[in-house]
């Protein structure tokens, strides 16, 4: 259940007066990375890469400049040009990834308690759209596939099933020999 104090250290906020202090709404940035298609021997060493090519991304300014970029373009130009710019941004990348930290205790509306929540987005002209979702201590992968680019969709499915399995039981392994070590 959501929790009530975490709505009233909000309400606190916005009647203390110190609401204009506050960033309020969405604040988008994002890092555009490197899509490599490779067989490894060992699953987790394209982990391992990706790992630090994002933790070298996320500690530049890449993620603040596209976010003040974008505002200052809406700003200046008007908002059609702002989601002009952005748009242009969105055709020239192959896939877009999401990964968004969801509430980490179960949330309720009107008494019916949500399973899982499943964010996605329609109309960017990408052929694969991934979005990583916590929710409640498990992590839901929702996938938005334009079927005309990738037909067989259900395959696609299937490969990031057994490549999680691949990652997940390399790094179980990896768990044992560093417990026993």
């Amino acid at each position: 259940m959501f929790s009530y104090n975490y709505v009233q250290t909000y309400v606190n906020i916005i009647v203390s007066g110190k609401s204009n202090d506050v960033a309020w709404g969405n604040q988008i940035g994002y890092i555009l990375l490197p899509f490599q298609l490779a067989v490894h021997d060992d699953p987790l060493a394209y982990v391992r890469k990706a790992k630090k090519t994002l933790d070298r991304k996320k500690s530049s300014l890449e993620v603040i400049f596209t976010c003040k970029i974008s505002e200052l373009f809406v700003k200046m130009f008007g908002l059609k040009a702002g989601a002009f710019i952005i748009g242009l941004m969105l055709t020239n990348t192959t896939t877009t990834f999401s990964n968004m930290v969801g509430p980490t205790e179960q949330v309720e509306f009107y008494g019916h308690p949500s399973v899982f929540i499943a964010p996605t987005i329609y109309g960017i002209p990408q052929a694969l759209i991934v979005h990583y979702q916590s929710y409640n201590g498990t992590i839901k992968v929702i996938l938005s596939v334009d079927e005309e680019i990738i037909p067989n969709y259900t395959q696609l499915l299937d490969d990031f099933v057994e490549s999680f399995r691949h990652i997940k039981d390399a790094a179980s392994r990896l768990s044992k020999h560093v417990k026993k070590g």
